[in-house]
């Protein structure tokens, strides 16, 4: 995993110009219910606002990179839903809307969007337009406000039985410590990543937030169906933007969840103590990646004056490479490092797992998967 954004406005835009009349040409706006796409819960979502997620597309866009637009277009949505600010449920703009904004011919825009749907990362639904499809497994806001609701007839409930709430919290105590039980369930989980050295750290920071009898192995997506059984695993945890192609490989009676990331704390810090006469290089792993890694860096060093960007596969690197002061680069591209000379300072662009997405979404999860599976030992 490498690269970019940082967790920002939820939601997308009202379409502005009613919904859009779905083009034969235009697959993604055209199929939608008629080949079952629907996501759970799709006509509980409330409306984004106006403009708000084309704007936040839109600048991530770097016209001036060397990379085609429509790659960037596809890495703008893409790193979006797995940095969380482009979260399931947001409607993305319509094709017309997203085409007029960038300056590509919609055809471009309909391609780019035929590949996020290939990859299970956004669906079509109908006239309504595309939304960022729903990660399963993970609570939602909807599932917090059923809670908030069951609470209140649990209450309701307990008054008619002449109950007042100190009882009702006494009952609760007692199956809070049934509850506990559960913490001699231990479970295994499996992080998968695109990087050795970067998944062992994401699998770390995540093992400090699990139980203590509680197991992370890793693995790379290259070498998963090279690691231990899959079927010994309780979680395959992975990228949020990868975890339709880890699913395909993970058999379907083990869940597989995505996870959010953000710029490390580490990164964030030297970033923002750097001199603002540095001249400063950018190097991405990945093409489609690039306008959004410059975007999120600059969001950093808006002190400095001088930064241009360059991926590591670039024929020029080293040249660009002598250009600068500081290299920053990317998840990946550690090999830039050897094109460094004495003089000039070079880390990487690192990321983490987002706390809040592991607090909120990742840690329930695992507590659903250890309560099912001590109740189906019990069974047995």
């Amino acid at each position: 995993m490498s690269h970019n954004e940082t967790r920002g406005t939820n939601g997308g835009p009202a379409d502005l110009t009613g919904p859009e009349t779905p083009e034969p040409s235009d697959p993604v706006v055209a199929d939608g219910e008629a080949n079952g796409v629907r996501a759970q819960g799709a006509d509980r979502l409330g409306p984004a606002p106006e403009g708000a997620m084309l704007e936040l597309l839109t600048a991530g866009l770097d016209r001036d990179a060397p990379i085609a637009l429509n790659v960037q277009m596809r890495g703008v949505i893409e790193y979006g839903i797995l940095m969380g600010s482009v979260p399931a449920g947001t409607r993305l703009p319509t094709v017309r809307e997203f085409a007029e904004s960038t300056g590509v011919a919609t055809m471009t825009v309909v391609n780019v969007y035929n590949k996020l749907k290939a990859a299970g990362l956004i669906e079509a639904r109908g006239k309504s337009g595309t939304f960022v499809s729903l990660v399963e497994g993970l609570p939602s806001l909807e599932g917090l406000q059923r809670l908030n609701q069951a609470i209140d007839e649990l209450l309701t409930v307990a008054r008619t039985l002449g109950l007042d709430v100190g009882q009702v919290a006494e009952m609760t105590g007692v199956r809070g410590n049934l509850q506990r039980a559960r913490s001699t369930m231990p479970l295994r989980i499996l992080f998968v990543g695109l990087f050795q050295a970067s998944t062992a750290a994401y699998a770390h920071f995540i093992q400090g937030k699990l139980a203590e009898q509680d197991r992370i192995d890793t693995a790379t997506i290259g070498t998963l169906s090279a690691a231990e059984p899959l079927l010994n695993y309780d979680l395959v945890l992975t990228l949020a933007n990868r975890r339709l192609e880890v699913r395909s490989v993970v058999p379907a009676v083990v869940p597989v969840a995505g996870v959010n990331f953000v710029p490390s704390v580490e990164t964030r810090t030297r970033l923002a103590g750097l001199d603002s006469a540095a001249r400063v290089g950018i190097v991405s792993t990945f093409p489609e990646f690039t306008g959004l890694m410059r975007l999120n860096i600059l969001r950093f060093i808006s002190h400095v004056s001088s930064a241009e960007i360059t991926l590591v596969d670039a024929l020029d690197l080293a040249d660009f490479v002598r250009r600068v002061d500081v290299v920053v680069y990317a998840t990946g591209s550690d090999r830039v490092c050897d094109l460094v000379s004495s003089r000039q300072t070079a880390f990487e662009y690192r990321h983490s797992p987002d706390p809040n997405n592991i607090q909120n979404d990742i840690l329930p999860l695992i507590e659903e998967i250890r309560s099912s599976k001590l109740l189906t030992n019990r069974a047995l």
